[in-house]
């Protein structure tokens, strides 16, 4: 039950939502979602970092960059329906809409993209 738990208040934040969104479209570094986005990269890293934790995202390294996709394989049994369901929520929301238009043009920008961010 404390796995469930951890997983239901992961999605508790429009952040992480907004997130997922992403992550649903295809893989992404923390300074692709900064960018879709418009937050800092610690606002950015502690949100994935929660998703992560509730067992709704996977990590691999690449170089500089830490990317990010949705967990399909390694997660509990509940977290694909959970995952749907959020997918299904966001499909016609106009915020989500937006990012997802937004992230057709972030890129992978390296250690820059951080600084480039701070300066908002």
């Amino acid at each position: 039950m404390r796995e469930l738990l951890k997983a239901t208040r992961a999605l508790s934040d429009e952040t992480r939502l907004r997130i997922l969104n992403l992550l649903l479209e295809r893989e992404c570094c923390v300074c692709e979602v900064m960018q879709v986005l418009d937050i800092s990269q610690t606002r950015a890293s502690r949100n994935l970092s929660i998703l992560y934790d509730a067992g709704f995202l996977k990590l691999r390294k690449e170089g500089l960059w830490s990317l990010y996709s949705i967990n399909r394989q390694d997660a509990p049994a509940y977290l694909p329906e959970i995952i749907e369901a959020v997918k299904k929520g966001l499909r016609s929301n106009r915020v989500a809409a937006q990012d997802r238009a937004r992230l057709k043009n972030a890129e992978r920008v390296g250690p820059t993209c951080v600084q480039r961010h701070r300066g908002r």
